[in-house]
């Protein structure tokens, strides 16, 4: 456990550096701005590429994994809804983003670095297919929910465009198509551009950390939703074991591939729920205290589920 722990404290430390500087020099939240393109636009496309790019092809084309993966996601986002929509009767646009928080962990930011330092370069595979698919999953339901909810004003045809164009033209989706490519056709990188690419993928992980850090500072809670008791037991416990239970269920998985998983399901809220939030203006703060709450949470839930899995309590 000790070792652990120790395995999480830079992570959870990058994230509380970025809390407690954001809180110390008093930038507005729109300083964060070109920090965040840099992440996205940069550093996490890298770092996906680096990851795809090395890996043999037939690893990459394992369908049943990630259809196993974005079921199980989705089977926990469904209930969510439902208990939002038909129990707590909230509205259908803010029981959806009730599902997100339950069930769209914080995959791009923290899943990367801290599955490949719990579980080395083998969990590279599984880590790069879970956060671009179903990264690209979530980029397709959230708008035609919103559509469905009469949250998003324009034509059918409008929406769809848009939900094709945020799909295919986001920097991790173009990454991770051009690490196939080189990976299918084993074109060879040049040293240079290998060399950068190695210098943006390093930067991804604490940068992305420190900006998660920073953001949660800047939208401070102001009242916990009655909402966060089970979405949080959602998200950092049912969530994982669903995943296990899935993958499991359906076999045929290395254990590596399986255990990753369960990892980036463990992971807190992503702060894409709140973005998502904003920009339907549907469920703001409680979807920023549902963030910050399960990101403290799992500072206790994720070395438990390491922990558990390094005992062999989840046998593949």
């Amino acid at each position: 456990m000790l070792a652990i722990i120790t395995l999480l404290l830079p992570f959870f430390g990058l994230i509380v550096i970025g809390y407690i500087a954001a809180r110390a020099v008093k930038q507005p939240a729109e300083a964060l701005g070109y920090m965040n393109v840099f992440i996205v636009y940069a550093a996490l496309p890298a770092l996906f590429f680096k990851l795809v790019a090395a890996t043999p092809f037939h690893d990459l084309t394992r369908i049943d994994f990630i259809a196993s993966d974005i079921g199980a996601t989705y089977l926990l986002f469904a209930v969510l809804f439902a208990i939002g929509l038909l129990v707590r009767r909230a509205t259908f646009g803010d029981s959806t983003i009730q599902a997100f928080g339950g069930s769209y962990g914080n995959i791009g930011d923290m899943g990367p670095g801290l599955a490949l330092i719990a579980f080395g370069e083998a969990a590279a595979v599984p880590v790069a297919l879970i956060v671009c698919l179903e990264n690209a999953m979530h980029f397709i339901v959230a708008p035609a929910m919103m559509a469905l909810a009469g949250g998003d004003r324009r034509k059918r045809g409008e929406v769809a465009i848009g939900v094709v164009r945020s799909v295919m033209l986001h920097p991790f989706i173009l990454s991770t198509i051009a690490g196939f490519l080189v990976a299918g056709f084993e074109w060879p990188i040049p040293a240079a551009a290998s060399r950068l690419v190695d210098m943006l993928a390093q930067a991804a992980a604490p940068c992305a950390l420190f900006a998660m850090g920073a953001t949660l500072a800047l939208r401070p809670i102001r009242r916990v939703p009655v909402e966060i008791g089970y979405l949080a037991m959602a998200k950092l416990i049912v969530h994982p074991l669903l995943v296990y239970g899935v993958l499991t269920a359906v076999g045929g998985f290395e254990p590596v591939w399986v255990h990753a998983a369960m990892l980036l399901a463990a992971l807190p809220t992503a702060t894409n729920v709140f973005v998502i939030s904003q920009h339907y203006g549907l469920w703001q703060e409680r979807a920023s205290a549902t963030i910050l709450i399960t990101t403290l949470l799992s500072v206790v839930t994720l070395p438990l589920f390491l922990y558990l899995i390094e005992l062999g309590l989840f046998p593949v």
